[in-house]
C-alpha cells in the first residue's frame, strides 16, 4: 500500500496553524499520489485499448487524463502554497499511492473501463473524506479544491458508467 514520506515545510504568511498546514500537505500528497496514478492509469488504457470501440474509448481515456493531469498540478500547488514540498515524481506517486495498478495484460475496452470507474470511484471517495478533513483542519481553499476534483471525478465516474449500462 501507501508509503508515507513527510514532506518538508517552508515559512508562509497564509494564516493556518502550523500542525494544521503540516496534516493538510500530508494530506494533499497523498491525493497527490492518487491523482498522479489515476492519470498513469487513464493514459494506460489510452495506449493499450483493443477493439471495436478503439477510437471512442482511445480519446475518453485520453480526455479522463488531461482531466486527471490537471488536479495533480492543481494539487501540487496548493501544497506549495501551504508551505510543503509536492512529492511528484512518478517513483513518489507510485510508491505512495493506495489505487491498485492496471493489469499489464489488459487490452479489451469493457475492462478498462471497468478498471478506470472502480479506480475514478476510490479516488472520488477518498476526495470526499478529504473535504471534510480540510474544513474540520480550517482551510476552507483546500476543501474547496477537493470539492472541485470530486465534481470532475464525479462526471468522470458518469461518463465511464454509462459504457457499462446497456
Amino acid at each position: 500500500m501507501a508509503t508515507k514520506t513527510k514532506s518538508p515545510m517552508f515559512e508562509t504568511r497564509i494564516e493556518i496553524e502550523q500542525d494544521a498546514r503540516e496534516e493538510l500537505v500530508a494530506l494533499l500528497n497523498q491525493h497527490l499520489a492518487d491523482a498522479f496514478a489515476l492519470y498513469s492509469h487513464s493514459k494506460q488504457a489510452h495506449w493499450n485499448v483493443k477493439g471495436m470501440d478503439f477510437m471512442q474509448l482511445h480519446e475518453l481515456f485520453d480526455e479522463l487524463a488531461e482531466l486527471v493531469l490537471g488536479f495533480v498540478d492543481m494539487i501540487a500547488e496548493r501544497i506549495t502554497a501551504l508551505g510543503g514540498t509536492a512529492m511528484g515524481t512518478v517513483h513518489m506517486a507510485g510508491s505512495a499511492t493506495g489505487l491498485e495498478d492496471i493489469p499489464i495484460d489488459m487490452t479489451g475496452g469493457e475492462a478498462f473501463v471497468e478498471a478506470l470507474a472502480e479506480r475514478f470511484a476510490q479516488h472520488a471517495e477518498g476526495v470526499r473524506e478529504a473535504i471534510d478533513t480540510a474544513d474540520q483542519l480550517g482551510d476552507m481553499a483546500t476543501s474547496d479544491l477537493f470539492t472541485e476534483i470530486v465534481r470532475g471525478l464525479d462526471k468522470s465516474l458518469y461518463f465511464l458508467e454509462a459504457h457499462l449500462r446497456g
